[in-house]
C-alpha cells in the first residue's frame, strides 16, 4: 500500500461523495480512511455507500471533537508507506497527491508538503487568512529552520511510521503547527511543491476562526521549548 489518504469530515453532506470519488479516482494505489467526526446531516449516510469499497475504512465518531483528534483515530488505522490529510471540502485537488508521491519517492523523502504559495494562480479566501498564514510561516521557520512557505496548508504528506512517531497530541486545527513543529525538532527535511487552491467561504461552511490561529502560535512555541524525548525519531528511520 503506497498511500493512506484520512479524510475527517463533519457537516459535508454538499461536498463528501465528490471528494471521495476524485480520491478513489487516483491512480494510486492507497486506502481512504474516512472519519464522521460526530456530522448532524446526512454526511454519514453519504459515507456509507462507499462502505463496499475493499479500499475504503470508515470510523463513526459520535461526537465532534475537532479535526485533529479525527487524524488521530484515522493515523491508528494506516497501513501506506506514507500518509496524508485531505479535507472534505473541495479547496484542494487531490489529483496533486500524483505530484507529491513522486517527489516523495524520488527523494526518498519523510515529508511533503503542497504548497499553495508556490502557486500563483491559487486562490484567497480571505486576506486576514492569508496575512495569518503568512505570519505562522514565518513564525514556522524562526523557531525550528524548516525552511517551508505555507505552514497552514492542508497537504501534508508525510511517511506513516514516523507520523505515528512524532507521538501526536492534537485535538483542533492544531494538527498543522504540531507536526511542522515536530518535523522541525527532528530535524527533518521537508520537500514542497505547488498545489491548486479554491478557498470557500463561511456562507459555503469553512470552519476555521481567527482564534485557531491563535493557538497555532501557541502550539509552535509550545514544541519548540518541550522536550524532544516525548517526539523524538530515531536517527536511522529519518
Amino acid at each position: 500500500m503506497l498511500l493512506s489518504v484520512i479524510m475527517p469530515l463533519y457537516n459535508e453532506e454538499r461536498t463528501a461523495a465528490e471528494i471521495i470519488n476524485r480520491v478513489l479516482a487516483l491512480p494510486i494505489e492507497l486506502e481512504l480512511i474516512i472519519v464522521n467526526n460526530g456530522s448532524t446531516d446526512d454526511t454519514r449516510n453519504i459515507i456509507h455507500l462507499f462502505a463496499s469499497r475493499p479500499n475504503v475504512r470508515i470510523i463513526d465518531k459520535n461526537a465532534n471533537i475537532g479535526k485533529g483528534d479525527a487524524v488521530i483515530d484515522g493515523l491508528r488505522l494506516a497501513r501506506g508507506k506514507y500518509t496524508v490529510i485531505q479535507d472534505g471540502d473541495l479547496e484542494y485537488d487531490p489529483e496533486d497527491f500524483v505530484r507529491m508521491i513522486q517527489i516523495a519517492e524520488q527523494n526518498r523523502a519523510v515529508a511533503v508538503f503542497g504548497s499553495r504559495i508556490r502557486n500563483p494562480e491559487s486562490g484567497i479566501s480571505y486576506q486576514r487568512y492569508l496575512w495569518g498564514g503568512k505570519m505562522l510561516t514565518i513564525l514556522a521557520n524562526l523557531l525550528f529552520d524548516v525552511g517551508i512557505t505555507d505552514e497552514s496548508t492542508c497537504y501534508k504528506m508525510v511517511r506513516t511510521d514516523i507520523m505515528k512517531a512524532l507521538n501526536l497530541r492534537c485535538r483542533r486545527f492544531e494538527f498543522c503547527p504540531e507536526i511542522v513543529a515536530k518535523l522541525g525538532r527532528n530535524k527533518i527535511k521537508i520537500y514542497e511543491i505547488p498545489v491548486t487552491y479554491r478557498p470557500r467561504k463561511f456562507e459555503e461552511g469553512k470552519k476555521i476562526r481567527w482564534m485557531d490561529g491563535l493557538e497555532a502560535v501557541w502550539t509552535l512555541i509550545k514544541y519548540r521549548f518541550q522536550p524532544l524525548s516525548r517526539f523524538a525519531v530515531k536517527e536511522h528511520e529519518k
